[in-house]
């Protein structure tokens, strides 16, 4: 699924090629993903001005600026494809959403599981609906920190990896950046939630500032699904210290060990036995 550095890849791309443009033509192809499409989502999006692109969590807000919003996640599989005036638009199997702009931009939602979102929001503001009226802080704002991450820990029964993949604890972090954040602060991902110290919540929590900030500067990691609005890829997947490199030697200098998988909540998660003692 993509994590934080792909979808805000993906705002990023939308905001260059589509901000302060008026929708023309909408076309929708398939309405049943995860959650229904509305029936009249055309008759909605056409002739609104697209006025900001917000990212939270995962999501990826259209503000139309009248107290009407347009919701996007790309679930499991999904991406978004933008062509330029100067290019044709080219169809694919599972082009659910098909967008034209005033400026002769197109985009196109493309999401082969059907695990994604596309719907609409009319009220004074997104903010209160589910599932942002529940989220936790971004990573990267300044209202996220070591003791407001303690604060929420030290009553949370669960392993410290568990935890920082809740959206209610902190939004938009997945299972890749986790992984890589713990490695970085020397922090094994069993370890108990409630039985770290402040100075180690602060250490976690510059590990991820450091970890999303450097994956979002490449385009985030492309595995399977996620490619950038240009068809081109992310570039982070070169740098993973721990995901996917199990039975490959740990990068610190000086340690000899190999990094190990583990299964957490149906997940893998991916350490060093040496670097994140519990």
């Amino acid at each position: 699924m993509p994590e934080l550095p792909e979808v805000e890849t993906v705002r990023c791309g939308l905001e260059d090629a589509i901000l302060g443009h008026r929708v023309e033509f909408v076309q929708v192809h398939r309405y049943d993903l995860r959650q229904l499409i509305p029936q009249d989502f055309r008759q909605f999006l056409t002739g609104r001005r697209i006025e900001t692109l917000i990212r939270r969590g995962k999501y990826i807000i259209f503000d139309f600026g009248d107290k009407h919003y347009a919701v996007l996640h790309l679930g499991m599989s999904g991406r978004v494809r933008i062509f330029e005036p100067s290019e044709s638009y080219l169809a694919r199997k599972h082009d659910h959403v098909v967008i034209r702009t005033n400026g002769d931009v197109c985009f196109a939602f493309e999401d082969p599981r059907r695990f994604g979102m596309f719907y609409s929001i009319v009220d004074s503001g997104w903010q209160d609906h589910p599932p942002f009226n529940v989220m936790g802080p971004e990573p990267l704002s300044s209202e996220w920190s070591g003791e407001h991450l303690y604060a929420r820990l030290k009553r949370k029964k669960a392993p410290i990896k568990n935890a920082l993949l809740d959206q209610h604890i902190v939004a938009g972090l997945g299972n890749i950046y986790v992984c890589e954040a713990l490695y970085r602060s020397a922090i094994h991902p069993q370890r108990m939630s409630q039985d770290l110290s402040v100075t180690e919540c602060d250490s976690l929590v510059d590990s991820v500032r450091v970890i999303l900030e450097q994956a979002i500067q490449v385009g985030g990691s492309s595995l399977k699904d996620h490619q950038k609005t240009d068809g081109t890829l992310g570039y982070f997947q070169h740098h993973f210290s721990v995901y996917g490199r199990e039975g490959e030697m740990c990068n610190q200098q000086g340690c000899d060990s190999v990094i190990m998988r583990i299964t957490q909540a149906g997940r893998s998660t991916f350490y060093c036995p040496i670097c994140q003692k519990t």
